[in-house]
Parts: structure tokens; C-alpha cells; sequence
């Protein structure tokens, strides 16, 4: 492994960029051929090109990734998940929850590559919690504050709503009695 590591090395510090990917001048290509194949040259020059895009594309969505971090965070926060909850952002609820997704599974990958700390993920990870939280907020409410909010939707004050086994016990009862 460590020969291969030289040989990658060596390409790495003499190629150039062309047209259609690494350039190995032809000295160097010459001087490589006392000790390698020319299969073996070509299958490091391959591995060095392969290598030089996969860090291009890492840093390139480590950018991007940072600026949607940032984007996505301001519906994170109580006046733009509210605004965003009512229709008023400009992209859809749906639109924010896939985004959100996807720049999440990038950053869980990002994090392998980088070398420093990552992007502030404070704001963005309000919003991951609201997104989650969308939709459950009636399902999450107490029975007992869901049964009195439905009595008075079919006319029932507030006062002749049944009362929980809960309340009924809270209140000194068996729970068994009216």
C-alpha cells in the first residue's frame, strides 16, 4: 500500500488540469515508467482525479451546506415558523421539511471530511424539532383538554363537559362515580 501511496503522491504534485481531466507531463510519465506500468500510472492518475473532484465536491457542499443551515434556521424561530406555518414563507412547509431533510443526511455525511467544526446548527435544529412537532400538536394535547374542546364544539359549556377518570380522581373521586 505504501508504494501505491508514493505513486498517487507523485502524480498528485506533477499533474495538471487538462481538458479531459489530470495531465501527467511527460517527463514525469517517463521517469514513473522505471518503476510502474503504464495500467498501474493510469490507474493512479485515475485515483488522484477521483480524489481531487470528491474534495472539490466535499468543500463545495460544506459551503452550501453552511449557507442552507442558515437559510432554513430562520424558520427555526418563532416569527418564521409562524409565518412559514400560515402560508407566508416564500417556499411551502413541504418544500422547508424535504430541504431540511436532505441538508440534514448531508451534514451527518460532511461531518467524516471535515476538519474543523462544523456550522452553528442551533436555529436548524429548532426548526428539525417544529417540523417534527408539525401536525401532532392536537394528537399531544391532554385527553382531557381534547374532550372539553370538543364538548364545547357541540355546544356544551365548558362546566357540563364528562369529567376525566383523571379529573374525577384529582378531585377526590373513585373515577367511578358521575
Amino acid at each position: 500500500m505504501g508504494r501505491i501511496a508514493d505513486l498517487c503522491s507523485e502524480i498528485a504534485a506533477a499533474a495538471d488540469d487538462g481538458e479531459d481531466g489530470l495531465v501527467l507531463p511527460a517527463d514525469v510519465r517517463e521517469k514513473l515508467r522505471a518503476d510502474w506500468s503504464d495500467a498501474d500510472i493510469e490507474d493512479a492518475v485515475a485515483l488522484v482525479a477521483a480524489q481531487s473532484l470528491q474534495n472539490d465536491l466535499v468543500e463545495v457542499a460544506d459551503s452550501m451546506s453552511a449557507r442552507l443551515l442558515e437559510l432554513l434556521g430562520t424558520w427555526g424561530e418563532a416569527r418564521g415558523w409562524a409565518a412559514a406555518v400560515e402560508g407566508h414563507a416564500s417556499v411551502s412547509i413541504d418544500v422547508i421539511r424535504q430541504l431540511a431533510h436532505r441538508l440534514d443526511q448531508l451534514e451527518e455525511i460532511l461531518e467524516f471530511f471535515r476538519d474543523e467544526k462544523g456550522p452553528d446548527r442551533r436555529a436548524f435544529d429548532q426548526l428539525q424539532r417544529r417540523l417534527m412537532d408539525q401536525g401532532i400538536e392536537e394528537e399531544m394535547r391532554p385527553d382531557w383538554e381534547r374532550r372539553g374542546s370538543d364538548w364545547e364544539k357541540q355546544g356544551g359549556g365548558i362546566e357540563e363537559a364528562p369529567r376525566s377518570e383523571w379529573e374525577k380522581q384529582r378531585q377526590g373521586g373513585r373515577g367511578d362515580e358521575p
